[in-house]
Order: C-alpha cells, then structure tokens, then sequence
C-alpha cells in the first residue's frame, strides 16, 4: 500500500501543477516614482481632469512635469524630460500636445476600462470624448494608452484620432522620438 501511495505522489504533484493558474504577465517592472491609486480609467481620468484645471500649451516645462509625475509612465515622463530639453523639439512642438487639436480641450470624458474582456492585460487604450466650448464648439476622440507598472497604472502614450491632428506622427510617442 506504501508503494502504491509513494508512486502515486509523483502524479498527483504533476497534476495540481497542471491545474495552476499563471497569471498573463509576471513581472510589471518596477516603480520608484510616486502614483496615483485607481485602474486605468480613473487614472486617465485624473490626468485629464488636472490637464483641464491647469491648460498647458507646447512641452511641459519641468514643474509642470513634476505635477504630471504621478500619472505618467517611466518612459513618457523620461521622453519629456529628454524633448524639453532639445530646443529643436521645443520649437516644434506647439499646441496641447496631449490632445490632437492644438487649442486643447476644455473637457474629458475618459471611455470606462470595464468594457475590456482581459483583465490581465499589461495595457490598455481608451478612448477619451473630448471638446472645446467657444465660438466655435468642437468634439473629438483620441486614445491614451494606459500602462501598468508595479502596482500602478500610468498614461504611456497619447494616440491623435481627431479630424486633422495638428501634430504629425499620429501619437505623442512618435512625435517625441523623431
């Protein structure tokens, strides 16, 4: 009876080690810096929120920055280190770079991240209503595609899908590096 359990030990190992569930990913990476608590959604929202409470027009300067700290990822917030300090970029880059229209928005509407079917995703694009009140009233869409890093999620890119962005490259990211 003795051998009989000792040979069936093996198996029963190999088979619990079948029915464990790996998760999609491992390893987040790491993160030193500072975030903000909540999934991608509320995050964005909350980026956008404080984008909308303190307009900004071209690159960010370096205290504007360390305001969008928490909300962006190591290496967007490493990219905008980098530009603001190419006076090339500088000059290039005009207009609210966070959004495809150059005046920027005066409010956000960030697509709820609920809708995604997988929750283990390392990333996530949502779509963001914005608009701008004026004379002229308009309403666009673009993507901000979400990254998850450590415990945190974080704005890794901005992708233009309004009518006649005024950046060219299609996204923040690939502006960024040309």
């Amino acid at each position: 009876m003795k051998l009989q359990l000792a040979a069936l030990a093996p198996l029963a190992l190999l088979l619990s080690a079948c029915t464990t569930v790996q998760p999609v990913f491992k390893d987040n990476g790491s993160r030193t810096s500072p975030c903000v608590e909540g999934g991608p959604d509320s995050v964005a929202q909350a980026f956008y929120d404080l984008r909308l409470e303190q307009p900004a027009q071209g690159l960010p300067n370096a205290t504007q920055l360390a305001k969008y700290r928490p909300y962006l990822s190591d290496r967007l917030y490493q990219t905008l280190l980098k530009a603001d300090s190419d006076p090339q970029k500088e000059a290039t880059l005009r207009g609210d770079i966070f959004s495809s229209q150059a005046a920027g928005a005066t409010s956000a509407s960030v697509a709820d991240s609920s809708s995604i079917p997988n929750h283990d995703a390392r990333n996530i694009p949502l779509r963001v209503k914005l608009s701008r009140d004026g004379d002229k009233p308009q309403s666009w869409q673009d993507e901000v595609l979400m990254i998850h890093e450590g415990t945190c999620w974080a704005v890794d890119d901005v992708r233009y899908l309004g009518p006649a962005p005024h950046i060219e490259g299609g996204s923040l990211s690939q502006r960024l590096l040309r």
